[in-house]
């Protein structure tokens, strides 16, 4: 076996493997496709082992290939994560969150301060956005996202439930909170739909009764936000609604709640899982939401 003199034939490689072709690897490469050939015929006359089926209109991985194609995407993955950060010069000084922006206005940002107090030494970056994210790609260190609850998931931090909120300006007459009964005095405010309301209602039987639905937002955050104004009452998910529900800007009505298919999960840079800065942040996030979910499992806070 001839020895590697050049990692040149291993991007190329990589490059190939991850297109399927040769003009493709080219195009991002900036070489002819005559050359990626060449570098890859090298690398195998070195290795002794061919990497790629050469058909007449397409090229197929064989497994040994395929199995060096994954070890070398992870390797340059590690090494491009590694440049970017020291050209970034932040690789421990800088933690780059990203989340929805339901998330990131209605619960992280107000509770920020609590872990900033804890280390002052970081400099902390939130990007929040609805969009799926690429841990790799987009300079990211850890992710919130909001999603579908799945048994046995470690990342998962927090299982939703639906709670119905109130502003206190919605009382009169002297009461001090609004019954089931109330629902239809006032606009039900929904998240896209009336579904999640109709659950609930369905849980409390009281399917019964002249509701209006008429009412709808886009985001979770916004509903919330409808809420304080008193626009309504509005189903949303109690993490949303728990800082509000603390400050007293929001009231949680006498039923039972509704179930909810989603939660909060925890994602991390697989290149960033062990520094220090990002087990930090998780530790702190697992313990906020422990302490949420007391609330939540002995009653609201008032």
């Amino acid at each position: 076996m001839k020895p590697l003199r050049s990692l040149s034939g291993l991007i190329d490689f990589e490059c190939a493997a991850r297109w399927g072709s040769f003009k493709l690897a080219a195009q991002e490469l900036h070489k002819t496709p005559a050359a990626v050939s060449l570098q890859v015929k090298q690398l195998e006359e070195a290795l002794g082992f061919p990497l790629f089926v050469r058909h007449p209109r397409h090229i197929a991985l064989t497994a040994k290939g395929q199995e060096l194609a994954i070890a070398v995407g992870r390797s340059l993955g590690d090494l491009r994560a590694k440049v970017a950060a020291l050209q970034r010069g932040d690789e421990e000084a800088i933690l780059r969150i990203s989340t929805t922006h339901s998330f990131a206005i209605k619960w992280l940002v107000p509770r920020m301060p609590r872990f900033t107090k804890l280390h002052p030494e970081l400099d902390i970056r939130i990007d929040s956005n609805d969009i799926p994210v690429d841990l790799l790609d987009d300079g990211v260190d850890v992710a919130i996202r909001f999603g579908p609850v799945k048994d046995g998931d470690p990342a998962m931090l927090f299982r939703e439930r639906l709670v119905p909120v109130y502003s206190p300006e919605l009382l009169s007459d002297g009461r001090q909170e609004l019954l089931l009964a109330d629902l239809t005095r006032f606009p039900l405010l929904c998240e896209r739909t009336p579904e999640a309301w109709l659950q609930l209602l369905n849980e409390n039987r009281a399917l019964k009764g002249k509701y209006d639905f008429s009412r709808t937002f886009s985001h979770w955050g916004v509903l919330a936000q409808a809420a304080v104004a008193g626009q309504g009452i509005a189903l949303v998910p109690y993490g949303i609604a728990f800082q509000d529900i603390v400050s007293g800007a929001l009231r949680v009505l006498n039923c039972r709640s509704a179930p909810y298919g989603n939660g909060y999960r925890f994602l991390v840079n697989p290149h960033k899982e062990t520094m220090a800065k990002v087990q930090q942040f998780r530790a702190w996030i697992v313990d906020e939401m422990e302490a949420m979910r007391r609330t939540l499992d002995g009653g609201p806070p008032a």
